[in-house]
């Protein structure tokens, strides 16, 4: 199913600006899955001295990417949904997780998890991405 060599996205995800820029970091990639980690830093905050859910996205968003892009290349989001559903704090590390449900040649559908350190639920989303083939 994939048009994409895994080493070969691993290799482009070393060189991604937006992911270096927030510090995220490719942890596990296979087709159809992927799992990316940061840690929240002061400046991630916002004027209510919370975590930015901007920055959650993010991470989530970074995971579909991956994910999405190993199933066919490129492929570019059409629709994403996040339901936050708990705060993060700066210093601690979240991961988000990503599986492909539905990988076709017309549409992909796909859910993300972002937790904490712990294990807790921070985020869940969903979102379709279209192959540009």
């Amino acid at each position: 199913m994939s048009d994409i060599n895994i080493s070969e996205l691993r290799s482009l995800a070393e060189k991604e600006p937006v992911a270096s820029f927030l510090g995220i970091r490719l942890l596990e990639l296979a087709e159809g899955y992927a799992k990316v980690g940061m840690t929240l830093r002061p400046e991630f905050k916002n004027f209510n001295g919370m975590v930015f859910g901007g920055i959650i996205m993010s991470l989530a968003d970074q995971a579909f990417a991956y994910a999405n892009n190993s199933v066919f290349k490129p492929n570019v989001a059409s629709q994403f949904n996040i339901h936050f559903l708990a705060r993060a704090d700066v210093g601690e590390e979240l991961t988000a997780e990503c599986r492909v449900l539905r990988a076709g040649k017309r549409a992909c559908v796909s859910e993300m998890t972002v937790t904490n350190g712990e294990g807790k639920l921070i985020a869940r989303a969903s979102g379709t991405t279209i192959p540009l083939m």
